[in-house]
């Protein structure tokens, strides 16, 4: 690199483009580690490298710019890579979620209308299958095993296709990417970004938090979730490095931020509870962090209090979703420093914070007009969102309206701009004729010495028409009855607002980003 002419090499692709990004870092930090991925170290001139051979063998292949690839695998360094080749030869990527079934797998990859599927190896009996049901993908790339039927990707790297830069036009309002709502309703559908609104909520994260190309990011969430994937290009964004973990494991976890002393991470609060779960969690030394980033859901109080008092203000709290960037509110670390400050004051705690750079957020009643702060209507959001759902434009105009996401969240704002998430609007319970929003009585639940992690939701009820119904995982070693919890809450919250049922469970049902699936948690109250 030190040869070649570097300014001019960085006029090769456009500012605001996700290929500017890759192609700078490799320009500027050629001989620093960008990734760590078990015993696997790799530079940003190597990734970069790798990532111009895969493009150039994907083009060799007959694929073209704006060709769909699919990725089915649990997070790898080869999943980087395909990303980085999307990002340099023009292609969309469709991450799919590990966890699906052969149905639904089927659906979503003959939707987006892949090209390509790259298979990892615990997945390689779901793809022959998928490849014997019919897809639309013409061919498959084994990352990790050697399959007859498939295509080597080490042998495909490790042929001669040249290292050189692709000679493709990258345009930032190419599309790059469809990720997938959890499908809390109906069918999963494909939020689509193009370039432009991938790098400017890379940078709205950046700004927002403040890294540094020397930060160390630990990566846990899956890189087919919309928190997953972005978080983490933010760090590659400023060239600083990433710890690549396969899946989420707590004590895996803790021990790769020790052993390379990372600054940064992106949990939820089931990550969250999981560490404080071990025994022995204290014993790692976590000094080396300046940010534990959370989102996907709310933390309950309780939780965020015990972290602080042992980790200081090191949490950030991000608020968004798959449609909406996801960076679209932050609770920065400086305001998570509460000691010393009134009750009023601490209540921030409870919010989301407020909107970030580049982003605008209303609060709207049922027919889309503003409505004034502590009332509870919709959360909707303008900025670096989707620019619509793939190939649905039906479904798009339904939830984008003059420039605003409608985000399916019930929430207020205060008078100073923050913003307090309430529930989901599909999740409020409506108990003889009064509303029940489930955080509020999560939040009692995870004040109680007994309980570990918590979820509300409404169940059929011949009287009330929905019963507020409680399921509880409980601490190790700590017993609780039923009727304790019930009379806990009903010191706390309206008696309409109190559990009428409890139901504990050794573990409760989460997507592979760690978010309580209460749907899952109502389907088995459906079926009675």
């Amino acid at each position: 690199m030190s040869k070649i002419k570097i300014l001019q090499e960085l006029n090769r692709y456009k500012i605001g483009t996700c290929a500017e990004m890759v192609y700078r870092n490799a320009l500027f930090y050629p001989d620093q580690e960008c990734l760590i991925f078990g015993d696997e170290r790799m530079t940003f001139s190597a990734f970069n490298n790798r990532v111009n051979r895969l493009v150039n063998a994907l083009m060799a292949m007959g694929l073209k710019k704006g060709d769909v690839i699919g990725v089915l695998s649990w997070n790898s360094a080869k999943y980087l890579e395909v990303s980085g080749a999307a990002m340099k030869g023009g292609f969309i990527l469709s991450p799919f979620n590990a966890r699906l079934n052969e149905k639904e797998l089927r659906y979503l990859v003959n939707y987006s209308q892949a090209k390509v599927l790259f298979v990892g190896e615990e997945h390689m009996d779901m793809a022959r299958t998928l490849r014997d049901m019919g897809l639309c993908a013409e061919k498959y790339i084994s990352m990790d095993v050697n399959d007859t039927e498939m295509i080597s990707y080490d042998e495909l790297l490790n042929s001669n296709f040249s290292e050189s830069e692709p000679n493709v036009s990258i345009e930032e309002d190419d599309p790059l990417l469809i990720i997938y709502t959890s499908g809390t309703t109906g069918l999963p559908r494909g939020a689509l970004y193009n370039h432009r609104r991938f790098i400017e909520d890379t940078k709205t994260y950046v700004m927002m938090t403040g890294i540094q190309p020397e930060d160390k990011y630990v990566m846990i969430m899956p890189l087919f979730h919309i928190g997953g994937t972005k978080v983490m290009w933010s760090y590659f964004y400023v060239g600083g490095s990433i710890v690549l973990l396969p899946t989420f494991d707590s004590e895996a976890t803790l021990k790769a931020i020790e052993k390379e002393k990372a600054t940064d991470i992106h949990i939820v609060p089931t990550h969250l509870s999981s560490f404080f779960a071990l025994p022995n969690f204290k014993k790692y030394d976590l000094t080396s962090m300046k940010r534990m980033w959370y989102a996907a859901s709310p933390m309950p109080l309780e939780m965020l209090k015990q972290g602080l008092d042992l980790w200081g203000p090191v949490f950030i709290q991000g608020y968004g979703s798959t449609e909406t960037g996801p960076n679209a509110c932050c609770l920065r670390n400086e305001e998570h420093k509460v000691t010393g400050l009134s009750e009023e004051e601490q209540k921030r705690l409870m919010s989301c914070g407020r909107p970030n750079l580049g982003v605008h957020v209303r609060i709207v009643n049922n027919t889309g007009e503003d409505i004034d702060p502590y009332q509870v209507g919709e959360i909707i959001i303008s900025g670096n969102t989707m620019i619509g759902f793939w190939q649905k434009p039906e479904d798009t105009a339904e939830r984008v309206k003059d420039g605003f996401v409608y985000t399916g969240d019930m929430g207020y704002y205060d008078d100073k701009g923050y913003i307090y998430i309430v529930d989901r609007k599909n999740d409020m319970i409506i108990t003889g004729g009064e509303n029940v929003f489930p955080r509020e009585v999560e939040e009692v639940l995870y004040g109680h010495p007994a309980v570990r992690e918590a979820a509300v939701i409404g169940i059929p009820d011949d009287y009330w028409v929905e019963r507020v119904h409680a399921v509880v995982v409980c601490k190790d070693g700590i017993e609780v009855t039923d009727k304790e919890l019930v009379a806990f809450c009903r010191e706390r919250l309206a008696k309409y607002k109190a559990p009428k049922t409890v139901e504990f469970m050794e573990s409760l049902p989460k997507n592979p980003a760690g978010k309580i699936l209460k749907r899952e948690l109502r389907e088995k109250y459906r079926q009675k």
